[in-house]
């Protein structure tokens, strides 16, 4: 009978102090905390007055713009913002528009008139187009995106920066939806730009390119596992840390926390 077993390795001491001595640090609260007693200030989510008390009602990070207290949930549904990127999946073909799931407590809706047709053609849509909406996108189909895989994640681990489409040097590109949907695709070579609208490949992925999107995707499993932010710096250090391992292997216990720790300790000595 064979057994697989894997012997210590040394590891670096990692302090965490200086994570959690910094000044922009939240406070944490669960439902029931008192938030302050001043009555100055304004209830916002998340917030009730128990005997001019400002309470928490759900467990989470206490935010405070000005004299607004709100506490954001670390485990919820996606509330949309202006700006956000989202991966969706349509639900249902109704008229002149799709119902998507984008991980949020209503189906999004995504109109006929918002969608660059195929070729890019800016015009009014017709009757014509409203039939043929099917061969655009039809129930279960993931929103413009051709041949990859899904990884569906908490919102809260999807880090806010200005880009959350990115190219990543191992040959993959990925899609952090800030509802927590993250798309691992191969990097497409060459994309006419002028084409615009849909662009669906549905050419043969290579082993390779399969191979890297599936240690990618354990890889982005191990850091949500640990609650560790995902951007592309963390999942590229997590990438790179997995190296050493196959890709079955990084989604057991002690692989994964050998990983994420290394990433971690990473990512500090970067912020300094």
């Amino acid at each position: 009978m064979a057994a697989d077993m894997r012997l210590p390795v040394i590891r670096k001491p990692v302090s965490l102090t200086s994570a959690f001595d910094r000044k922009d640090r939240k406070d944490l609260v669960v439902p029931g905390d008192v938030i302050t007693s001043d009555t100055g200030f304004m209830r916002g989510h998340g917030t009730y007055m128990d005997e001019e008390k400002l309470t928490a009602s759900v467990a989470g990070e206490v935010e405070r713009v000005d004299k607004l207290i709100c506490v954001k949930p670390l485990k919820t549904r996606f509330n949309g913002e202006v700006g956000d990127v989202v991966v969706g999946r349509i639900t249902e073909v109704q008229q002149k528009r799709w119902k998507v799931e984008t991980n949020s407590r209503l189906d999004s809706v995504l109109l006929l008139s918002s969608v660059n047709l195929p070729g890019g053609e800016l015009r009014r849509r017709s009757a014509e187009d409203e039939l043929t909406m099917r061969e655009y996108l039809q129930e279960g189909d993931l929103i413009s995106l051709g041949q990859g895989v899904l990884v569906q994640l908490s919102p809260s681990l999807v880090k806010r920066q200005k880009t959350h489409f990115h190219n990543l040097p191992c040959g993959a590109s990925i899609i952090l939806g800030n509802n927590g949907f993250v798309w691992l695709y191969p990097t497409p070579g060459h994309q006419e730009e002028e084409a615009g609208g849909f662009y669906t490949s549905l050419e043969p992925v290579s082993l390779s390119d399969r191979e890297v999107i599936s240690r990618l995707r354990n890889c982005l499993l191990a850091l949500a596992a640990h609650k560790v932010l995902l951007y592309d710096t963390s999942v590229l250090y997590c990438y790179e840390f997995s190296q050493p391992h196959q890709v079955k292997d990084i989604l057991k216990p002690e692989v994964m926390e050998e990983i994420v720790m290394l990433t971690q300790q990473k990512l500090m000595e970067q912020e300094g």
